[in-house]
């Protein structure tokens, strides 16, 4: 996607997208057979509502149409959240998955799984599990200590309403 037509279609989906409340977090053109595809993933603290998405997709496509911004190709448009899975790359994506494990890589090298137990501007508060029956660690990573990070899914946590009753 060339900068021109990224830098117009950001223009013209921000006030949508934030209409909803929501955060722009990508915008990503490609070809899929003869067609295009036009992916817009939103997010916010609270998470996307399939309603939510399907209203923001209305709203899109009608501007869309208005706009010369895709040009006369075809295009499919799909407005989705991101995956369970998604890289934590902004301090806002931290701070959504509080409480939540990730996968940490430390720019020093290695890997790290955690649970983020708070986030300010400047980094994340870990609690690295124990292993072999030890107890869990307490670490500190700035921002500009982590080359990359990734929520974990875990299958077996529970709930913390369940660990309160």
């Amino acid at each position: 996607m060339s900068t021109t037509q990224s830098e117009r279609l950001r223009g013209l989906l921000e006030p949508l997208v934030s209409a909803k409340d929501l955060d722009l977090e990508e915008i990503e053109v490609s070809k899929a057979g003869r067609r295009r595809m036009l992916r817009i993933v939103v997010d916010s603290d609270e998470g996307v509502e399939l309603d939510t998405c399907a209203e923001l997709s209305r709203a899109v496509s009608d501007a869309l149409d208005e706009s010369d911004v895709m040009g006369d190709e075809e295009y499919v448009l799909e407005v989705t959240s991101p995956g369970a899975e998604r890289p934590l790359s902004e301090p806002r994506h931290y701070v959504r998955a509080t409480g939540r494990l990730a996968r940490l890589t430390p720019t020093e090298g290695g890997e790290l799984v955690a649970r983020i137990l708070g986030v300010d501007d400047e980094g994340v508060d870990l609690e690295v599990p124990g292993v072999k029956g030890r107890k869990a660690t307490a670490r500190r990573l700035a921002f500009s200590e982590i080359a990359k990070a990734r929520v974990e899914i875990e299958f077996n946590r529970k709930d913390k309403k369940e660990e309160e009753a």
